[in-house]
């Protein structure tokens, strides 16, 4: 299904519009309250009630699957603008490269300069890296994102099995400095404390403080948690990229193909992680049982992402809902901006040079947020379109990567 007269799939710029959406459900947890908070409900912004349900239903439909939606995509779209310009000059190369430089610049300013939690960063990196998959074959695409993932998995197991090590080393009998040590570290960073209200403090000061608060997790991103993000980066862009070989992104696939898909990620999937989540609150989020929890929720991860996939395409493809269909679609062919412009409004409502809410807003009162950002995101994206040929950070991004400025106002509207 492509876009008239723009020569677009307009099924794919959807499932991006989705997910720039979707993506913000999880990130507005950690651009409004104290960083852990992201991880456990228990230690800021509510646990019991409308704000254990938010983060129930967080958890299940969107953590990691609309970050997963988005990072396929990504994929996706690196080989439709490779595919585009073989053949031509510039080639596939001399186009990708100076894209995933740039990108790499803008993801720096956004992290550095807005919100620690950025994923442009570790999007030019892995995309970097991913071009060399640009033609492979779809068997050795899918070989590729299933060993990553395991990788990912074997790697969240070891954490557990590290961390019930160290617990039981430091709870035992006479045990070593070193070892209580360790552990109290662990605790302190995963109970609300003095450096808990001291980030509310700063976060809700002038940029100086803002940034005080910020630089110290935007550093432990971009260094010690980098590994990790780059392998499930770059496990779900191969995955994009082989749903994109093999047409599925495009609608091509039976209709009924899509409708089991949503069936196996919805009704099967989806009420796995029901376990998961009761572990999860009644260990009342353990350090150990966190890593235990990711290893078993990353396995089915692909499964509600390939289900909100199929939903979309099948919206897109059925012909309804045309002025929804048409929102969606250009949310997603100015997803760039619209993630930024998300981190925009939502750090200038919580921080402190803006209003001043970081904190203040219960878990489920964060939602409203979100949804007053997508009405943003949906009916602001089209009438820009009709008038412009790019989203205003798409437009600076390709103008910078081709040396030139590009073409921004259309001649006709």
């Amino acid at each position: 299904m492509t876009g008239a007269g723009t020569g677009r799939i307009a099924t794919i710029d959807a499932v991006r519009g989705f997910a720039v959406c979707g993506i913000l459900v999880m990130n507005i947890v950690a651009m409004g309250m104290p960083a852990y908070a992201y991880i456990d409900p228990f230690y800021y912004g509510g646990a019991d009630g409308a704000d254990l349900v938010a983060w129930a239903a967080a958890y299940m439909l969107a953590d990691g699957k609309m970050r997963a939606l988005f990072t396929m995509l990504f994929g996706a779209s690196m080989a439709l603008i490779a595919d585009r310009a073989e053949g031509r000059v510039p080639g596939p190369a001399a186009i990708h490269y100076p894209r995933m430089a740039w990108l790499f610049v803008f993801g720096m300013l956004h992290a550095w300069g807005l919100w620690y939690g950025d994923i442009l960063v570790v999007y030019a990196l892995a995309g970097a890296l991913l071009f060399v998959a640009w033609q492979w074959p779809l068997s050795a695409l899918l070989y590729g994102a299933a060993a990553l993932l395991a990788a990912l998995v074997a790697l969240n197991l070891v954490q557990w099995h590290d961390l019930v090590a160290l617990r039981d080393a430091a709870t035992a009998p006479a045990a070593p400095a070193a070892a209580r040590d360790a552990w109290q570290a662990v605790v302190d960073i995963t109970a609300p404390s003095s450096a808990t209200a001291n980030e509310i403090v700063l976060y809700r000061g002038g940029l100086a403080d803002a940034f005080a608060a910020r630089a110290p997790m935007t550093w432990l991103y971009q260094t010690d948690m980098l590994p990790i993000s780059l392998i499930e980066t770059l496990c779900f862009m191969l995955f994009g990229l082989a749903l994109y070989r093999a047409g599925f992104l495009s609608g091509g696939w039976p209709r009924r193909t899509y409708w089991a898909l949503m069936g196996l990620g919805y009704l099967i999937a989806l009420p796995l992680q029901l376990p998961i989540v009761r572990l999860l609150i009644e260990t009342r989020f353990d350090p150990p049982i966190v890593p235990l929890a990711t290893a078993l929720s990353l396995l089915l991860r692909p499964w509600v992402a390939l289900a909100h996939i199929s939903l979309v395409i099948l919206f897109m493809t059925s012909g309804r809902g045309r002025w929804l269909a048409d929102r969606l679609a250009a949310a997603g062919r100015m997803a760039l901006t619209n993630y930024i412009g998300s981190t925009l409004i939502a750090t200038t409502l919580f921080y402190g040079y803006g209003f001043g809410l970081f904190g203040t807003l219960a878990r489920a009162e964060l939602y409203g947020v979100v949804a007053l950002i997508w009405a943003v995101m949906l009916l602001a994206s089209k009438p820009w379109l009709d008038r412009f040929a790019y989203g205003p950070f798409e437009w600076l991004w390709r103008s910078l990567a081709r040396g030139a400025p590009q073409t921004f106002r259309r001649e006709t509207y």
